[in-house]
């Protein structure tokens, strides 16, 4: 994350201010998810998922050990045939339950309505209902759309010993929940069948029902459901009821068929001291419901027998009875407010704390999708493990606000930045548009102090070259410089403040200031000079002029910041350091650097290659000041310019010439005569006609000169651009360096040069 120490605050409010800032978009993003997921959640959109998410959640639990304690007698289609009848008769099951009582069961439980006789046998039937004190029947409480209440064996109703076996479906069909007890027509209270069979088990162990609002048996308190637990809205919470804990899929328990033991065919000890349950298990007798673990969406669906579904819930009651466990529980809404909120606040900070790391928004993008991946498992793993312990924490919920806030924080932070720009230009870095994201200050018209280096560069002669070029050839030629100029920009992360024609103005320290930007100033200016090579060798491959270029550079405090209107602003500098840059920029000649003292100062210990130091007197400035020729620049960088020799020659004849001053883009009136006497490759000598006129041409003017073609001064050759040196010279004359030749003039020098050489050889 980048720092915003560029920016000031006050000492009393900063750090609160700050933090606020940085942290702005969490704090409205985090309650904002939250209380939108939160209102799908109540509007009842997430219901369907979070019971899918239970379900899920089921079916990769741990394989449950068989509960031995219950057995059932499933009734199939093949008992059907053994029995050769299309129903089963009343003096079938007494002869089953004789059979069953024999085998000495804590509790039996018939869940076969039998509120009507069934002959032959009826008789036989009642009698062993009047003689079995732990039989239990069943009768149905509550009818529904698609069935009517049912009412229980008159005997065993008689006894008090029938149990509810209504069970709740859920808007998907499947079965999650189970009854206690519940109401009947009269508002009675009726023992649920399994409850009642687990307390017939119970009694044995001298456990039984204690406490009035919510009952407890054994070593738990049975809370009762309501409406909004779990990943419930709004259900029907009547009577009650518990979430149901299933063991396993079909066939967790003991199961044998009704000819098995009509004919004796299960060991002896079978069902002996356990909970035995008699119930339809074949497909034909419609007594089959879907459970979590009947599949998911894409798996045919298996569903789960009566009988069974009231052996899970009765397992789990004497789970919980005997051991503490296996209540399914779930916080308050309260609680899952918080936790809604929690994983919001966590989307959102990752995806805030993740938007900037490194020097490339692609690494941004690498954390930040890695982090948030492990955010969801860390989410899903977490509430896997709860309900594994046995608490239903939301998940669906906090996945979408996880999930919704990350986006959120992205899209945020994209349409900001997208907005900078159009405010600020297409050149402003990654790093940079980062930083206004961080300052309150940032968008804000107006500036604040600061002490930034800035480096102005400009091309030497380019005013003369474009008179001479085409407009398309110098937009050409300035988008080959421009490239190379920008990629030594980027990397040395400075700020493109201005293009002004062929001039680029840069920052190093605004908006973001670090401890090392005079030196990535300094290094950035020898990397655009190295680079100019590159640049003119392309230029040359296209036929077109090769160029030269001059950067000054200073540090100072100067205002920076939004400088403008609400209808147009500009983010720039502003102050007499900005200046005196661009001041320091016109004294440079083709291929140097200078800087300031200032900037020397901020530099400290770098190692600098410093070539000349020079004593300037800028406009606007009233005393000398010192600048500095750099060279280049040691570690970290290593960046350093070629040393040119530069070596005069003494031309066999002296060329004729006309200058004039140039004063800014104007040039005087006046012409003055003179001669070129001395040839490099960079510069000349020239010696004045009238020497009067030397205190006139002081060091680092910059000149328009002329060569006299055959001496004539009516036949000009074409403008050549040139500076006064500070080289010392004899009086009466004067050392230029050139910043712009024609090539047709360059060649006529360069002839002149290479035969002067030739000749004092």
């Amino acid at each position: 994350m980048l720092s915003i120490e560029s920016f000031d605050f006050p000492e009393d409010m900063g750090k609160i201010k700050r933090f606020l800032w940085e942290w702005r978009a969490v704090g409205i993003t985090t309650p904002s998810m939250a209380g939108l997921v939160i209102l799908l959640r109540f509007l009842g959109l997430l219901q369907s998922w979070d019971w899918a998410a239970f379900d899920q959640y089921m079916r990769w639990r741990p394989p449950q050990p068989q509960d031995d304690r219950i057995v059932i007698v499933g009734i199939e289609e093949a008992d059907m045939q053994y029995l050769q009848q299309g129903y089963i008769a009343d003096g079938v099951y007494a002869k089953l339950l004789k059979k069953l009582k024999a085998r000495k069961p804590r509790a039996i439980g018939l869940d076969i309505y039998r509120d009507l006789p069934f002959e032959p046998g009826h008789q036989d039937l009642v009698k062993v209902f009047e003689s079995t004190e732990y039989v239990i029947g069943i009768q149905k409480v509550v009818g529904d759309r698609n069935s009517q209440p049912v009412p229980p064996p008159p005997v065993l109703k008689a006894k008090d010993q029938v149990g509810a076996n209504d069970v709740i479906a859920d808007a998907d069909n499947k079965i999650r929940r189970g009854f206690i007890y519940l109401a009947d027509a009269n508002n009675k209270p009726v023992y649920s069948f399994s409850f009642y069979l687990a307390l017939l088990y119970l009694e044995k162990e001298g456990i039984t029902v204690q406490g009035n609002q919510d009952w407890q048996l054994g070593k738990t308190v049975f809370s009762r459901f309501q409406s909004h637990d779990g990943g419930y809205i709004r259900a029907d919470d009547n009577g009650y009821q518990m979430l149901l804990n299933y063991q396993g899929s079909t066939g967790s328990f003991n199961t044998v068929s009704l000819r098995d033991i009509l004919e004796d065919r299960v060991p002896k000890d079978w069902g002996r001291d356990r909970i035995i349950l008699i119930g339809m298990v074949g497909e034909s007798f419609n007594d089959l419901f879907y459970t979590p673990y009947s599949g998911d969406l894409l798996s045919i669906p298996e569903p789960m027998s009566g009988v069974e579904v009231q052996a899970h819930l009765t397992s789990q009651i004497l789970n919980a009875a005997l051991k503490g466990n296996a209540l399914i529980k779930s916080w308050s809404e309260p609680q899952e407010w918080l936790w809604i909120a929690f994983w919001s606040g966590v989307g959102a900070i990752l995806t805030w704390r993740w938007r900037y790391v490194g020097k490339s928004l692609k690494s941004s993008f690498w954390w930040w999708g890695t982090t948030l991946i492990l955010a969801h498992g860390v989410l899903l793993g977490s509430t896997y493990i709860a309900f594994v312990w046995g608490w239903w924490l939301p998940v669906v919920a906090p996945f979408l606000a996880l999930t919704g806030a990350a986006i959120g924080i992205t899209t945020y932070i994209a349409n900001t930045a997208d907005s900078i720009r159009k405010t600020f230009g297409r050149y402003l870095t990654d790093e940079v548009v980062a930083t206004l994201l961080e300052s309150p200050e940032g968008l804000k018209i107006g500036g604040k102090r600061a002490k930034i280096t800035i480096v102005t560069s400009d091309l030497r002669g380019f005013t003369a070259l474009s008179e001479r070029l085409s407009p398309e050839a110098v937009v050409q030629v300035l988008n080959i410089y421009l490239e190379f100029m920008l990629d030594a920009i980027a990397q040395h992360q400075g700020t493109i403040d201005k293009f002004m024609g062929d001039g680029i103005v840069i920052l190093f320290g605004a908006p973001t200031r670090r401890a090392d930007d005079a030196q990535r100033g300094v290094a950035c200016a020898v990397a655009m000079q190295l680079a100019m090579t590159a640049v003119n060798e392309k230029l040359a491959q296209l036929d077109l002029p090769t160029l030269a270029m001059g950067i000054g550079i200073n540090t100072g405090e100067v205002v920076v910041g939004n400088i403008g209107s609400e209808k147009h602003t500009e983010y720039t500098v502003i102050g007499k350091e900005m200046n005196l840059a661009f001041r320091i920029e016109t004294y440079t000649t083709a291929k140097q650097i200078l800087i300031s003292e200032a900037t020397l100062k901020a530099i400290g210990s770098a190692p600098l290659r410093i070539d000349g130091e020079l004593q300037i007197k800028p406009k606007g400035v009233k005393e000398l000041i010192t600048v500095y020729d750099i060279g280049g620049i040691g570690e970290p960088y290593n960046l350093f310019l070629t040393k040119d020799t530069n070596i005069f020659i003494d031309l066999i004849a002296p060329i004729p010439i006309i200058y004039q001053i140039v004063d800014g883009k104007q040039v005087s009136a006046n012409i003055f005569k003179g001669h070129l006497i001395k040839l490099s490759d960079q510069g000349a000598l020239v010696q004045i006609e009238n020497t009067d006129l030397d205190t006139a041409l002081p060091n680092f003017i910059n000149i328009k000169l002329n060569l006299l073609i055959d001496g004539n001064q009516e036949k000009l050759s074409e403008d050549i651009y040139a500076k006064i040196s500070d080289k010392p010279a004899t009086p009466g004359n004067f050392y230029l360096q050139f910043t712009f030749k024609p090539p047709a003039e360059a060649g006529i020098l360069f002839k002149a040069l290479s035969q002067s050489i030739k000749d004092n050889k």
